[in-house]
């Protein structure tokens, strides 16, 4: 296995259905990382096809093209059942279950938007979205330097932003039948009277990307 049990554990060892009990009808990220995960999805999605918008909420950030089907997942129904994108959602807790109810080779893109960091077994859930993927679909994970730290994972949570994306593209890489994954990754500049505050300015944006070879 890639992770050890050490690696896998999380602050707060409650369940995790408690935490996400109450809607959280917010956003995570920064607009100007939202714009770039609509534009690189607007690049990499095909019209027509089925996306599977995996630990998602009330908003997917998908750009306005029409898409044959969108299966949302996430840990809370209310905050599905407001995202607009969505024709079916379900819910489901993967650090319990990480068998998706899905068929196999049933879709042709496959989402992660800033949740990676909170999977405690991603080598099933890496295998379980190579499963559910058509040949020469594609995998999406991107994330930035936010967390829930309570909730995320100690070999993500402890890691720099660097290893993060190495460790993304390691889920990819230990299962057979991926593609080499691709990385983007931008940091965004400072400016010059924020960092005479102290202060950060906006969202790093990281995204890992792979194909399942036909």
């Amino acid at each position: 296995m890639l992770l050890r049990p050490e690696h896998r554990t999380k602050q707060d060892p409650a369940n995790d259905n408690d935490f996400y009990d109450a809607p959280r009808f917010v956003t995570h990220v920064d607009s100007g990382f939202i714009e770039q995960l609509t534009d690189l999805y607007q690049t990499k999605l095909q019209p027509n096809t089925r996306i599977l918008d995996l630990m998602s909420s009330w908003v997917s950030h998908l750009p306005e093209l029409e898409f044959a089907h969108v299966e949302g997942h996430g840990m809370n129904r209310e905050e599905l059942a407001k995202n607009p994108r969505l024709d079916n959602y379900f819910v489901q807790n993967l650090n319990q279950n990480p068998k998706l109810p899905l068929n196999n080779e049933d879709f042709d893109a496959v989402l992660i938007t800033v949740s990676v960091q909170y999977l405690q077994y991603p080598e099933a859930i890496f295998a379980e979205i190579y499963r559910v993927l058509k040949p020469g679909g594609i995998v999406i994970v991107s994330f930035s330097n936010r967390m829930f730290a309570q909730k995320a994972i100690a070999i993500w949570r402890d890691n720099s932003e660097a290893n993060r994306v190495e460790l993304v593209k390691k889920y990819f890489q230990g299962i057979a039948g991926y593609s080499e994954p691709e990385v983007i990754s931008k940091q965004a500049p400072i400016p010059s009277f924020l960092q005479l505050l102290g202060m950060a300015g906006a969202d790093p944006f990281y995204a890992v990307m792979a194909t399942k070879q036909e």
